[in-house]
């Protein structure tokens, strides 16, 4: 019987570090060894190649060419493996998953991205445990067949959809949360899967998009903002979509100012994407009359998307050229499982 084989990409982040033994600074943990490190994973009896990206960067510094060489280096190893385990930075992690989630149409294979808390080498690391479920989930088969083939987060004891997930603690080891979304398997002493939360596989062949356009902003609703905030926020160069962080079920000032400057920009060709601020719940836009403004005005409901998979889709959206009308038939459909309509 043949066995597993797993490719897993180091971009940097804290799982990446341990203790220099002389200097006590933190240093690049060295993948090459990784059997020396963590022995427990030869009773896994997998095939783990490893790929450390030439730059390493904090996850602070994630960019969309860093998801572009992501993608590539998944799609030029995806018939060799028969999954993908991706270490990277728990603070964009979120934005990276959704990312990528969109880059892949019709994957069938799992992506699981995983991080920690603390690094790799310190005593009470949440990184090795990270590693090792992830490595298993990522060689997962259930009744012959992938197990999850999505692009995922694996922290602590939870696999997340990854363009569900959200960073909400930044100090405990379950770090992400899925307000919207059931998780996709529960890590115990066994992996309980949620069959019925996982998409299937298309059975189509793995297209791979590498387009985005960074020329989108998100605009947070708060009390007191003020006119000339606004106006400058929308009025940015080259400004082609905003994610609008609104209260509530979606809700949002009722000023005649605000809402002349969002239908300005609007009727300008600038797409509004209303997203709540709640990390649980769902845009309701017209329940109250403080939504109902914004529906009349051309603003698009984002539904229960997350603010970090509205982001990703909003540049993937654009950057492949689509028309104005169908990005905005495209933002309140769920193209990877990322809203519930």
């Amino acid at each position: 019987m043949r066995k597993p084989s797993i490719l897993v990409l180091y971009t940097g982040g804290t799982i990446g570090m341990m203790k220099d033994r002389n200097t006590g600074s933190l240093v690049p943990f060295d993948f090459g060894n990784i059997y020396e490190h963590l022995p427990v994973l030869r009773t896994l009896d997998y095939i783990i190649d490893m790929y450390s990206f030439e730059n390493l960067i904090d996850s602070s510094n994630m960019t969309p060419d860093v998801w572009i060489e992501m993608a590539e280096k998944i799609e030029e190893n995806y018939e060799k493996y028969d999954g993908f385990v991706v270490l990277h930075g728990s603070d964009t992690m979120a934005y990276s998953a959704s990312a990528l989630s969109f880059m892949l149409e019709n994957l069938a294979k799992p992506i699981i991205f995983t991080g920690s808390q603390l690094p790799m080498g310190m005593v009470r690391s949440d990184a090795r445990e990270n590693f090792i479920t992830s490595v298993e989930i990522a060689a997962s088969k259930v009744d012959g067949e992938t197990g999850v083939p999505e692009v995922c987060i694996l922290f602590e004891n939870q696999l997340l959809r990854g363009n569900r997930a959200t960073k909400f603690n930044a100090e405990n080891f379950n770090a992400f949360s899925s307000g919207n979304y059931p998780t996709l398997a529960d890590v115990g002493i066994k992996i309980k899967y949620n069959r019925e939360f996982i998409m299937e596989p298309t059975g189509r062949p793995l297209i791979v998009h590498k387009k985005f356009d960074r020329n989108v902003g998100i605009l947070k609703l708060f009390p007191g903002i003020t006119h000339d905030f606004v106006k400058h926020a929308l009025s940015t160069p080259g400004l082609r979509g905003v994610i609008l962080e609104t209260f509530g079920s979606g809700n949002a000032p009722t000023s005649e100012w605000f809402l002349d400057e969002l239908a300005d920009a609007i009727r300008k060709g600038l797409i509004i994407y209303n997203v709540t601020q709640c990390k649980s719940g769902s845009v309701e836009m017209g329940r109250y009359e403080t939504s109902l403004n914004l529906d009349k005005i051309g603003v698009i409901s984002g539904y229960d998307i997350t603010t970090e998979s509205a982001l990703a889709k909003m540049m993937y959206l654009l950057g492949e050229g689509f028309s104005h009308s169908d990005i905005k038939r495209y933002l309140q459909e769920s193209l990877r499982g990322e809203i519930t309509i």
